[in-house]
């Protein structure tokens, strides 16, 4: 499944919603999305899992690309 993953970059600052930054993580649970990001030290946010419909949907944006963690 793939995810769509909130964070912000910075751990120390109060989250603000104009420096979210997302990126998508294949992953077989939530919880294997977070162990995959645990070294990153991001501020997750959310993580989200996408339908088929919502995963077409963000193919369609030229920023959609899957990391490779």
């Amino acid at each position: 499944m793939i995810y769509k993953v909130f964070y912000q970059n910075n751990f120390t600052e109060a989250p603000v919603r104009e420096n979210t930054h997302s990126l998508y993580v294949e992953a077989e649970s939530e919880r294997e999305v977070r162990h995959k990001l645990a070294d990153k030290q991001f501020n997750i946010e959310f993580v989200q899992g996408l339908t088929d419909k919502q995963l077409e949907f963000e193919k369609r944006s030229e920023d959609f690309q899957v990391e490779n963690l």
